[in-house]
């Protein structure tokens, strides 16, 4: 499904990203790890062309076509779904009239009553406005959002960050679910735990560069990385 090949990219004249390579399967959670400012944020933004890093060689594909020089909206189209970093919610706009928005019975696309399902919580605050709803609320309805649009591959940039624990291992089971229905997942993650225990593969960037990369259960067990590249005793 989404392969990146020798990816680079950079802030003006700063590289940011160094050839990087990975790929993410039909029905595969590929967990993307690494300290604060790794890049990790750059590169889900490069492949869903937000423009900001600059793509300066290397290839994006989905299922073998090429996404280079296509706008954000033409990559979600390709059914490329993006759960980015802080929610990015309409603060006017409620619950509701978020899914609404999106709710065009693509193949594959989720419907209002089945995010609903998923998310009870959504459904109770259906009515209230973006900017009345918790963290977690958010988050539930930036997930259901990006399922709207029937992506086969979805990006998540930080989906637990600030969420009570509650809250986290509802996304776990929500990830959990996704994988059984095939759906390809790049988790763009900074808890490690949360990460591992939903994870079949781990990707570890360092400066913008790929410098681990293999089986979750591996990962786990092997403290000398951990420590190294994630700073875990």
């Amino acid at each position: 499904m989404l392969e990146i090949v020798e990816l680079c990219a950079a802030y003006g004249e700063a590289q940011v990203l160094d050839r990087v390579s990975m790929r993410v399967a039909e029905g595969e959670i590929v967990a993307l790890l690494g300290r604060n400012g790794m890049g990790k944020t750059s590169l889900v933004r490069s492949v869903m062309g937000l423009g900001s890093p600059r793509m300066t060689g290397g290839r994006v594909s989905m299922d073998g076509a090429d996404l280079a020089g296509l706008r954000s909206h033409q990559i979600a189209a390709r059914r490329i779904g993006y759960v980015p970093q802080g929610r990015r919610l309409f603060a006017s706009l409620t619950v509701l009239e978020h899914l609404q928005m999106l709710d065009r019975k693509r193949d594959g696309a989720w419907t209002i009553p089945r995010v609903f399902d998923a998310f009870p919580r959504l459904a109770e605050r259906q009515s209230h406005r973006g900017n009345q709803l918790s963290g977690g609320e958010r988050q539930m309805l930036a997930i259901g959002r990006a399922l709207m649009t029937g992506p086969r591959v979805l990006l998540m940039d930080e989906p637990t960050e600030g969420l009570a624990p509650v809250t986290v291992s509802l996304v776990e089971d929500i990830l959990v679910t996704l994988r059984k229905e095939g759906l390809g997942i790049l988790l763009v993650e900074q808890n490690l735990y949360s990460a591992l225990a939903v994870a079949d593969r781990v990707v570890i960037f360092e400066t913008g560069r790929v410098v681990w990369e293999g089986d979750a259960k591996m990962l786990s067990a092997d403290q000398e990385t951990l420590q190294r590249y994630l700073g875990i005793h």
